[in-house]
């Protein structure tokens, strides 16, 4: 494992492996609260008189906010304690669940939503960093990273399941109490068992640079996730380019402070920048593939999205299980191989979907995304590994941030690019059939889901016939993206090998009496 900048220290003890249990719990929180709101929110929209706009910014508004808070949280908390700033995150994120579970108009909600994306910022670069400090031993880092990768990916696994059974029997609001306890339980325990840890020589933090990096973050992935559900338009490309140019100011800025908010001299590490890159290129390729297949299930298969849910399942157990297995292969192969391995792995799976060309495949899509998703876990944590392992401790708030703001550009690129890919070959591959009213032809061409909507009160024949000709349209869709997957997959295999190949050897057994290295500025 990549663990080449990370001196042999004392084996965690108990307490560090119990800690890390308790650091678990805002990760599942974290990734099982959006998967869940998901399917909250046609009932929430429904009570709160919520119109299509107020429930696209409820559920935006919490990415935006998570998104542009994470340089300046990480920062923030290597300057003042991440133990702090992970239980005053953590009050407020339980606060805030309570005030949006009993929210009583569209507007409250959006506002309390936006909280809660800011209170989130401060959650996962703590818990990553801290894992930073609790586990010095390179060997015993990479499992507690692979633990904490696979409990957040276990949580969008149960996401579903628990969203549908709380629905079921709840009311919308129970989606947003799930974090209640969890908090309430990280409150009580954290103090006891998370050690503090501050870097004592940082400076004050850069307000200029805090609002920079605001300017920037905010308006790209507003025009991202607007360049993917309306297409081209002058607001999201006005917005792109306002990042574009704030981004450059918030850099210029950084090179000349003593105390930059983004210490950019990290990307000088050949391990770090070729670690982000990958876990930015496959965060843009899985989200835009799991786009298609989610929208495969539910409109080429006629799943509900519960059942569309479990079939996911399986997708997201691969994950897991590949975000475990990693460090254990990891002792044995070299590293830029084994992620190498894992992309291959990635590009079997795409190639799979790449057969898929109607309805009645789901197996195959399945089975796809198992191999996909099995595959990229492997590159996934060894990344997170190779990113905490290339920088100094005192810097692990921000690298953890860093990581995690590239998952979310990630994400909304993915979303972007690939779905807008894939409803252009849609569109290009459409064939309707003659004799439909005007109205179900301009809706039919612009989606599927225009099409599936526009099918439903026409007659018999002309109906099938409209579902037919989208659902074979959209599959070459879903066949084009798989290629785009494929090949980006390979490349990232092959760049791996080449740029990792004198970095990557498995890291070597602490010796068994070194001495121990101390693990903060300040005791627990």
């Amino acid at each position: 494992m990549s663990g080449d900048n990370v001196p042999p220290g004392p084996k965690a003890t108990r307490r560090e492996w119990i800690g890390l249990a308790v650091l678990a719990l805002p990760t599942v929180l974290l990734s099982l609260d959006i998967s869940v709101l998901y399917l909250a929110l046609p009932s929430l929209g429904s009570d709160l008189g919520a119109g299509g706009p107020q429930q696209l910014w409820i559920m935006d508004v919490y990415a935006f906010l998570l998104a542009g808070f994470l340089v300046t949280m990480g920062t923030l908390g290597d300057r003042v304690g991440r133990r702090r700033l992970l239980l005053i995150g953590a009050a407020a994120f339980g606060a805030l669940s309570v005030a949006a579970a009993y929210a009583t108009s569209p507007e409250m909600l959006i506002v309390t939503r936006a909280l809660l994306g800011v209170a989130g910022a401060t959650l996962m670069p703590s818990t990553m960093a801290l894992i930073r400090n609790m586990f010095t031993d390179p060997r015993q880092m990479g499992t507690a990273i692979s633990v904490w990768f696979g409990c957040f990916m276990g949580g969008m696994a149960l996401g579903p399941v628990v969203g549908g059974l709380l629905l079921q029997n709840f009311w919308w609001g129970s989606a947003f109490l799930l974090g209640v306890p969890c908090m309430a339980l990280l409150l009580i325990v954290g103090p006891f068992l998370l050690p503090e840890y501050r870097d004592a020589e940082a400076g004050r933090l850069d307000l200029t640079s805090v609002a920079l990096s605001l300017a920037a973050v905010l308006p790209a992935i507003y025009g991202l996730k607007e360049l993917a559900r309306e297409g081209v338009h002058p607001v999201p490309v006005a917005a792109l380019a306002a990042g574009a140019v704030f981004g450059a100011l918030f850099v210029r800025r950084q090179h000349g402070l003593a105390d930059p908010l983004l210490d950019l001299r990290l990307f000088r590490d050949r391990g770090f920048s070729t670690a982000l890159g990958i876990m930015l290129m496959g965060g843009i390729v899985m989200s835009g593939v799991t786009l298609m297949s989610t929208l495969y299930l539910q409109l080429v298969e006629g799943f509900s999205p519960l059942r569309s849910g479990l079939w996911m399942l399986p997708e997201n157990a691969a994950l897991v299980a590949g975000s475990l297995l990693g460090p254990a292969l990891a002792r044995r192969v070299r590293t830029g191989h084994l992620m190498a391995a894992g992309l291959l792995l990635g590009c079997a799976g795409f190639l799979l979907h790449t057969q898929i060309d109607g309805a009645g495949q789901t197996p195959l899509l399945v089975a796809g995304l198992v191999l996909a998703s099995g595959g990229i876990a492997l590159p996934m944590t060894l990344t997170m590994n190779t990113l905490l392992a290339s920088a100094p401790p005192e810097k692990a708030g921000a690298v953890a941030a860093m990581s995690e703001t590239g998952g979310e550009f990630g994400v909304a690129v993915g979303v972007a690019a690939l779905g807008s890919l894939g409803t252009y070959v849609y569109r290009d591959r459409l064939r309707l059939p003659s004799g439909l009213p005007a109205r179900a032809a301009d809706d039919a061409r612009e989606s599927i889901t225009g099409a599936v909507t526009a099918a439903r009160p026409l007659p018999g024949a002309p109906s099938v016939d409209l579902l037919d000709a989208a659902r074979s349209a959209f599959c070459s869709g879903l066949n084009a993206v798989a290629v785009t997957a494929t090949l980006t997959f390979f490349v990232l295999a092959i760049l791996t090998v080449a740029i990792l190949r004198d970095t990557s050897a498995p890291a070597p057994d602490p010796a068994p009496d070194g001495p121990p290295k101390p693990l903060s500025n300040s005791d627990a």
